[in-house]
């Protein structure tokens, strides 16, 4: 059955371009993943029927979100000859998957689920909430053990999402068969990476809020974005002492910088840490912290955005990778399909030996 292999699922809703939270928190590890070696099989979706679950009203924002999530996974690095890239709603086995998963569940645990909860509030969907969203961590256990994922690489916030899928495993393993893989969660080693605050000061980045850098912004954008970035209100002149904790520049600085940066960019320092000191004790202003973000930052983007407008010179090309992948992942996704419903016991016409006990049992009243 394959249970012995590791496979990791993984993706994001196409509501929007990504931008650098999802870079540090997600993309980038994937491509560090994706290149180890460590896995058998890697699968990554655009989990478009998802995002429909609270966009229902509006198929052309995710319609054209997908070749703008697509574009951002290849320009990172996902390689479609190592990566399985693909659509969720090209795979119908997820469905129907859901659909039995649903009888294993109650609502009253979803309703706990402090990740539903979170995002109901976010939506302002305490009256009328979608049966679809209420119910999409049971689609996201289909996505998951469709492929029989040993990994799922998440933030913090999603490790409710992981707990309820275990659970959902379990019990269909308990009541049916050992069909199931129960997946582990893999967050982010660096804390920084796990949220990326916006450039704002706001704890999370956003589109609604605008506070966003975006894979796709050109230099200049970068640029102009970061030397507006919020910093330590109180360091108003040079010389006064600076907080580097909850100072997004800094904050950023954990996430993307390396020591090999101070070489080429700022030589009168060897590391962050030495850093963090001078502007701790005073005399190192924003400006000059804000300018070595900016050389960090180009210079992690820059291959981003070159291979970004290689693809999009070709965009059927793009189309082409995905149709591809999702072909692949939807031949996965039947085979533990297949085997569920043998489980299930509603396997009824691959199942002979129903066929001909049946026979046998209305033959004998003849």
């Amino acid at each position: 059955m394959g249970e012995s292999k590791k496979i990791i699922l993984t993706g994001d809703r196409p509501t929007g371009k990504l931008h650098v939270g999802h870079y540090v928190g997600s993309l980038r590890q994937r491509v560090e993943l994706q290149n180890s070696g460590s896995f058998d099989e890697i699968y990554i979706m655009i989990a478009d029927a998802q995002a429909l679950t609270d966009n229902a009203d509006n198929p052309e924002k995710v319609r054209q979100n997908i070749i703008e999530v697509a574009l951002d996974y290849l320009s990172c690095g996902l390689d479609p000859a190592k990566s399985t890239l693909f659509i969720q709603s090209q795979v119908p086995e997820l469905t129907e998957m859901s659909f039995y998963y649903m009888n294993l569940v109650t609502v009253s645990r979803l309703q706990r689920n402090p990740t539903v909860k979170n995002e109901i509030k976010l939506r302002n969907f305490e009256t009328s909430i979608p049966v679809g969203f209420f119910t999409y961590p049971i689609s996201q256990a289909a996505d998951i053990t469709a492929f029989k994922a040993t990994t799922v690489p998440v933030g913090d916030d999603q490790l409710p999402m992981i707990e309820q899928t275990r659970e959902i495993v379990r019990s269909f393993n308990h009541i049916y068969d050992e069909v199931l893989v129960e997946p582990e969660a893999l967050i982010p080693q660096n804390e920084s990476c796990r949220r990326l605050p916006g450039i704002d000061g706001n704890a999370k980045m956003s589109k609604s809020l605008g506070n966003c850098i975006y894979l796709s912004d050109t230099p200049e954008d970068v640029r102009k974005k970061i030397m507006s970035m919020y910093t330590d209100p109180n360091h108003i002149r040079v010389q006064d002492p600076g907080r580097v904790e909850g100072n997004p520049v800094f904050v950023y600085l954990d996430a993307f910088c390396r020591d090999e940066h101070f070489a080429k960019f700022w030589p009168e320092y060897h590391n962050l840490d030495e850093v963090k000191d001078h502007y701790t004790r005073g005399g190192l202003g924003d400006v000059k912290v804000k300018k070595f973000l900016n050389e960090v930052m180009q210079a992690e983007l820059e291959p981003i955005r070159e291979r970004r407008k290689a693809y999009e010179k070709n965009i059927p090309e793009v189309y082409r990778i995905l149709r591809e992948g999702s072909v692949k992942a939807e031949k996965k996704a039947a085979v533990t399909l297949a085997e569920m419903k043998a489980a299930m016991k509603i396997n009824y016409f691959d199942d002979q030996e129903l066929i001909a006990a049946q026979a046998q049992r209305f033959g004998e009243n003849v």
